[in-house]
């Protein structure tokens, strides 16, 4: 579609813009319009439950899309802040999208994938409200939903048979559904398909590390933003092929009875997941019992070790992790990621048997970088380097040598993060992206100040952001530090905090005791 053909007005308030499968009524107050729950594939229900993402029945009439799609199927989980008026529903595979009213300029395209340990969470979550982000940056912004835990990240193809299919990674399926769906449509929107940023969190973030090298995706975003990966949360298909029986185990399916899953009561198979997402990070600490799958269909290898072999996408990359990433799991008493002693210690015991290579000395010398080791604060620190510091250092070093990268530690907390001992930690920079502060019920923030210096904060991070979407480069333009480019030779990375520094190889001790061999789980 042409671009300058974007948008129609149709009343006071509304535009109507016509997508490849219908037209479709968002709504606005004049500065921002945002159309809500536009359906980007038929329902996955029936027999296209545990199949990739058709496309959705063409309708002729306008939709109207003032309010958000039901979110994916999921448990019940405190630690996420959902509104409990959401509904639920498998029939949840929509895209939302945020803009000026289309003027015939064509706007860069920012594509939100949401994070929740592939298991969790909803495009509808208040701070992913896209309305200031646009005001802001004069943009395009994109949220949806995708399928997740068992509908969207257990592996079930191994129990594929001649009258049923099972399909791999259907989460991600639905991500390049989504990313398929921008690349035609939003044009009519407003925004450019040739300058999309895809951007994510946690598995969102991890999310976007596969897709980097998935070559079915190639093409379809143009530039990255990471937040706090857990980039070497990938498993290999015999991992996945036990995980499957375990889930049948679970549910009282034999394993010939597979084909029973697909009209199963859905709320018996998230139940099922629920089960399986605690059992197995506290059975072996540090693996996800759902992610992405190597099944060497859609995701042909291990995404760290592909970008160190110079297989990712050639597109600008921005990567970071934050200072305290492990201490909101401790505060949640998650099982997520280890925060004891022992889990840490299981945790080691697992990657030295799925690493043979790894030999104890070189285990011990990993832990003798970590003087509190056996007090709260090595273990935390041990735990965030294992799932978040060190796969970032990995794919930057390994990206950054064939395309242009930057890195940053978010490091800023307010005084009540401070004093509750969590600190930047995992999710908390989330607010500053999208500049929504206050969408928790009861919002501990500001509860002991800070509320200027952390807004100044947001500011900038939201200019770098927003100028690394626009021109590929994160330049603030308002005087903040200059941000450097990341490579081996001098890992500059910037540090986000009340006063913005660059520091040269910040982590060069962990990193060192670490070294450069990937470790992970398969």
């Amino acid at each position: 579609m042409d671009v300058l053909d974007a948008g129609r007005s149709e009343r006071p308030g509304t535009v109507v813009a016509d997508t490849t499968y219908g037209p479709v009524r968002g709504h606005g107050d004049g500065a921002v319009v945002a159309w809500k729950g536009i359906p980007y594939a038929a329902p996955p229900v029936g027999d296209l439950r545990f199949r990739s993402p058709r496309p959705p029945e063409p309708w002729s009439d306008v939709l109207d899309c003032a309010v958000f799609g039901a979110m994916a199927p999921q448990g019940h989980d405190t630690s996420v802040p959902l509104d409990p008026s959401m509904r639920i529903d498998e029939d949840c595979l929509t895209v939302n999208v945020w803009a000026p009213p289309p003027d015939g300029e064509p706007r860069p395209v920012m594509v939100w994938i949401h994070g929740g340990a592939y298991c969790l969470g909803s495009s509808a979550q208040a701070v992913y409200d896209g309305r200031l982000l646009v005001e802001r940056g004069d943009i395009v912004l994109v949220t949806f939903n995708y399928r997740l835990g068992a509908l969207g990240f257990l592996d079930l193809s191994s129990l594929s048979t001649a009258n049923r299919t099972f399909e791999s990674n259907l989460g991600l399926r639905d991500q390049i559904a989504v990313l398929e769906w921008v690349r035609d449509n939003i044009a009519a929107f407003g925004g450019d398909p040739g300058a999309v940023t895809l951007f994510g969190e946690s598995s969102g973030g991890g999310s976007i590390t596969t897709l980097m090298t998935v070559p079915r995706a190639e093409g379809l975003f143009h530039r990255a933003i990471v937040q706090s990966p857990p980039a070497t949360s990938v498993y290999g298909a015999e991992r996945a092929a036990t995980v499957a029986r375990r889930y049948l185990e679970l549910l009282d399916l034999p394993a010939e009875g597979a084909g029973d899953l697909i009209g199963m009561p859905v709320d018996d198979l998230v139940k099922a997941g629920d089960l399986l997402v605690d059992e197995i990070p506290t059975r072996v600490p540090g693996t996800l019992a759902m992610a992405p799958v190597v099944d060497r269909d859609l995701v042909p290898h291990y995404p760290v070790a592909a970008f160190q072999k110079g297989l990712s996408h050639r597109i600008p990359l921005i990567i970071g992790s934050n200072k305290d990433e492990a201490s909101i799991f401790k505060f949640m008493r998650s099982p997520l990621l280890p925060v004891s002693s022992e889990a840490v210690q299981q945790m080691f015991t697992g990657l030295a048997e799925d690493n043979p290579d790894l030999s104890p000395e070189r285990l011990a010398e990993i832990a003798a970088a970590y003087p509190d080791a056996t007090k709260s604060r090595g273990v935390l620190a041990l735990s965030r380097d294992a799932a978040f510091r060190m796969p970032v250092l990995w794919v930057a070093d390994a990206h950054s040598r064939h395309s242009p990268t930057w890195m940053y530690r978010f490091d800023h907390a307010t005084p009540m993060l401070k004093a509750a001992r969590v600190g930047a930690g995992h999710a908390t920079e989330l607010p500053y992206v999208f500049g929504n502060f206050g969408t928790l019920n009861p919002d501990p923030t500001f509860w002991l100040g800070g509320r200027k210096s952390t807004l100044e904060v947001a500011g900038r991070v939201q200019r770098r952001w927003l100028a690394f979407a626009r021109h590929a480069v994160p330049a603030a333009l308002d005087g903040s530090k200059h941000w450097p480019p990341y490579t081996e030779g001098t890992r500059s990375t910037l540090l986000i905090d009340n006063h913005d520094s660059v520091v040269v190889d910040p982590d060069h001790d962990m990193r060192i005791a670490w070294g450069d061999e990937v470790m992970g789980f398969s």
